[in-house]
């Protein structure tokens, strides 16, 4: 298993090596979150049980849908299920029995062992944006996504302090062949970045591939003990799940590698437009996906997913930022730890075609749902745009760096002794100030959290230095992170072997754009 080679500190050198050292880039990642503040939960004990009762019903009554999937209905005949075509009718209580074999949490590792994450419990794992098939910057404009754009995404990710996570799905590449980015994709996660990564979920065989790059870089015995990818298995909603996304669940399950089972809800369209309506049709979808998954293998890690917006009646475009999605996120926290299982959900959710202030807006309310919520992996914490279609560079800075303001409410009010501050205040008194007090001068570098993009300068320090915008000051953020980006080190032994691993994949089959 490769990791980062150490960073050794010059010695000596004078002012000029103390200049370059402080001019130098440091690569930190803060450790995912660990919350110490309340879930907000909007369901009472009722509503709860109202709405467990009505998804225990749906799937004996109503059922679920396998298509093209010979082995899972057969999966599900041999556990009890009632098949009828591809219709399965789950007893009441099969579903939650068999996900009660997941684990509440797990570790999902990293190369760098420094940088792997525990998903669930009261952590939170920051992941950016998944699956856009355009990317837009301010020097570009929007435009189809390229591999160079992707590697760009994965750069950035990388060099992120508040992110946890490399992701998946940045951007979609397509200057790359559809039966071909995959290898292209996981390359880039694998060998530009150190932090967790996704797997393909877009083919079975993908996902196999995906599982067999992973044993080139961690070795085959650790990827079959230990969990190395998360993946995203979106449920066609309402009730559908189709042979692509499960085929790819069936290959991670099976090599213990996570599943993100996931509706793809857009209210008054693919569920009900009431609340509880749709939070009974997430919490029906999720447990027969996860209960399927562990048909597969038992014990196989599982993440409840909720990807929920409502829509705009007028146009049918989906809608972000609204109270109604809020809601269904808290309430689907609450099912999900009653399931005790990991919690999926929220991200940089915005409608917006520019990273403006309708854009900003949004987005502030669906990263602080999430947080309240008790979401413990956050796909598209940055990026998004455009109701997912488009990643945009700007915005992923702009809200890489408001992640770190969840960090910060998620330690919640510490009343340590050094906390409570008496003698800080006893040292004032009345009428004086603490700028110079000893309490101040231990504690200033740390007690605030600071951005590292924004603008607190004064109105005219701001003018003399171009009176400049978010927009622009991101615009140059990402300029400066591309530029002073370094990889972290990895065996070129392995890397060798992933690229040969890459190009015999590639060899063996012709380019399809379809």
């Amino acid at each position: 298993m490769a990791e980062e080679a150490p960073r050794r500190r010059s010695r000596g050198g004078g002012g000029a090596a103390r200049r370059a050292e402080r001019s130098s880039i440091n690569i930190e990642t803060a450790k995912y979150i660990q919350r110490n503040i309340p879930n907000f939960e909007v369901l009472t004990q009722d509503a709860l049980e109202i709405i467990e009762t009505n998804a225990d019903i749906i799937l004996e009554e109503v059922g679920v849908n396998f298509v093209d999937n010979p082995a899972a209905l057969q999966r599900w005949r041999d556990a009890g299920a009632d098949v009828q075509g591809e219709r399965v009718r789950i007893p009441r209580g099969l579903a939650r029995k068999l996900c009660a074999t997941a684990p509440a949490e797990f570790t999902q590792h990293a190369r760098n062992p420094e940088k792997s994450v525990v998903i669930g419990g009261n952590n939170m794992v920051l992941a950016p944006v998944y699956g856009p098939p355009f990317v837009r910057d301010a020097k570009g404009g929007r435009r189809y996504a390229t591999m160079e754009d992707f590697n760009k995404f994965v750069k950035l990710a990388y060099m992120s302090k508040w992110l946890h996570h490399s992701g998946g799905t940045v951007c979609e590449p397509t200057d790359i062949p559809v039966n071909k980015r995959h290898l292209d994709m996981l390359l880039a996660h694998m060998t530009l970045s150190d932090k967790p990564f996704m797997g393909s979920v877009t083919e079975p065989s993908r996902a196999q591939d995906s599982v067999e790059m992973c044993e080139i870089l961690f070795g085959k015995e650790f990827v079959q003990n230990n969990t190395v990818m998360t993946s995203l298995t979106n449920i066609n909603s309402p009730m559908t799940f189709d042979d692509v996304m499960m085929g790819s669940l069936e290959v991670y399950a099976a090599n213990n590698q996570a599943c993100i089972i996931s509706p793809f809800i857009v209210g008054g369209a693919m569920a009900p437009v009431s609340v509880a309506g749709t939070l009974t049709q997430v919490l029906a979808e999720v447990m027969a996906g996860v209960a399927y998954s562990q048909l597969v293998r038992p014990g196989a890690p599982a993440i409840f997913g909720a990807f929920v917006s409502s829509i705009d009646m007028n146009s049918g475009a989906p809608t972000f930022g609204t109270p109604e999605a809020s809601l269904i996120t808290y309430g689907a926290g609450q099912l999900a730890r009653r399931l005790n299982l990991p919690f999926r959900s929220a991200g940089s959710f915005c409608g917006s075609k520019l990273p403006d202030a309708q854009a900003a807006y949004e987005t502030a309310n669906s990263l602080n749902m999430g947080l309240l919520s008790g979401v413990n992996f956050m796909l598209h914490s940055c990026g998004w745009l455009e109701g997912g279609l488009v990643a945009d560079f700007e915005k992923f800075v702009m809200d890489a760096d408001q992640l770190g303001t969840l960090h910060g409410l998620a330690k919640g009010v510490p009343v340590t002794e050094d906390d409570q501050a008496m003698d800080a205040i006893r040292e004032v008194g009345p009428g004086g100030h603490y700028l110079g007090c000893a309490h101040t001068q231990k504690n200033f570098k740390t007690a605030f959290w600071k951005s590292e993009l924004l603008d607190y300068k004064p109105f005219e320090t701001w003018e003399e230095e171009g009176a400049r915008d978010t927009y622009a000051l991101a615009s140059s953020r990402v300029d400066y992170l591309l530029a002073n980006y370094q990889p972290p080190a990895l065996d070129p032994a392995i890397k060798e072997a992933l690229e040969a691993y890459v190009a015999e994949k590639k060899a063996a089959a012709p380019d399809s754009f379809m």
